[in-house]
């Protein structure tokens, strides 16, 4: 086990290269780049730019450089002095941007996958211990509409019913005073105050389709043959299902986390638009419009490392959860 582990670690390395490679030239694969986006919002807004400007844009932000000096000196910049480059569209520090918006993003995004199966897994295991039942019809339901309805319909409709029938804006992470305020015990409970709904409403998005994941497998557990001679020996209902069943049925929650923890930022991005959220999504968003590559590279080059973790977890998870898997050659 320590040296499988030891094994995909040494792994991470060659495949957050060759990730950090494409999404670095494929940010750059549409036509035009950041000056030419930047000459075409002054010519919108009545600013004309000569081609001497435009020229010297190019130079001041090194795009008359060829892709490949730029990604080698941005890798270079990451891996030598953990400098991610300077973003064209914020003019700023790359690294300061995500210092301002990674540590909230990664704790919502968390909360919410902790949420969503604390609520999913036992609505799951009710469901299919309890087949054909009111509340399975009900939960089921639910649970279609969940999977129907968009994320960011439902923060509208939410956003709105707030304000109009408590008086209570859910826009953002912070009241206006408390936005640029240092951190107190009155700025943490504001951020309370505010940071329910986003879990909510990120949570729920995850939490119809896992509790059908749940229930279906642990439906098909049930029918086999070792729960029936559990039974026989006389094995408790309630301990027969945890020790066995369970374990079983949450297996594809496990070995889905790798995809899960990226797609709760990347999948929520109008989630965050619609309520104002200081996160990742939307900035990753802009700045892919934007053709910023060093700042949009950097994202993606987290997302991506958060997947090659996230496998990584997924399968030391099945490992303690299912006795089954092991890894390494067998003893002979």
């Amino acid at each position: 086990m320590l040296l499988y582990i030891v094994r995909r670690i040494l792994m991470l390395i060659p495949i957050l290269v060759l990730m950090s490679a494409v999404a670095f030239f494929l940010i750059q694969l549409p036509p035009g780049d950041y000056v030419s986006f930047r000459i075409q919002q002054l010519k919108m807004s009545g600013v004309e730019v000569s081609d001497d400007e435009a020229e010297r844009l190019k130079l001041q932000f090194g795009l008359d450089k060829p892709p490949v000096a730029r990604y080698l000196w941005w890798i270079e910049g990451i891996v030598m002095r953990g400098n991610w480059g300077w973003s064209l569209q914020w003019n700023k520090s790359v690294n300061e941007i995500l210092k301002e918006r990674i540590p909230m993003t990664v704790a919502i995004s968390l909360l919410a996958l902790i949420f969503s199966w604390s609520l999913a897994i036992p609505i799951g295991i009710y469901s299919a211990t309890h087949k054909y039942s009111l509340l399975d019809y009900l939960f089921t339901f639910i649970g279609f509409i969940g999977v129907a309805t968009p994320g960011f319909l439902l923060a509208l409709i939410m956003a709105w019913l707030l304000f109009s029938q408590l008086g209570f804006s859910a826009l953002g992470l912070f009241s206006r005073d408390f936005m640029d305020a240092p951190w107190s015990a009155a700025k943490a409970g504001d951020l309370l105050k505010h940071i329910w709904l986003p879990l909510l409403l990120v949570g729920l998005s995850n939490t119809a389709g896992t509790i059908r994941v749940v229930r279906n497998n642990l439906l098909d557990e049930l029918n086999k043959q070792y729960v029936t001679t559990a039974r026989a020996k006389g094995l408790s209902e309630w301990k027969l299902l945890m020790k066995y069943p369970v374990r079983m049925a949450i297996n594809p929650l496990l070995s889905t986390v790798s995809w899960v923890l990226p797609g709760l930022i990347s999948g929520t991005i109008l989630i965050d638009i619609v309520l104002s959220l200081q996160t990742v999504g939307p900035v990753l968003l802009r700045a892919t419009l934007a053709q910023d590559m060093y700042l949009a590279g950097a994202i993606v080059l987290i997302l991506s490392a958060m997947t090659v973790i996230g496998a990584l977890l997924g399968d030391i998870l099945l490992v303690l959860v299912d006795p089954r898997i092991r890894f390494g050659r067998l003893a002979k």
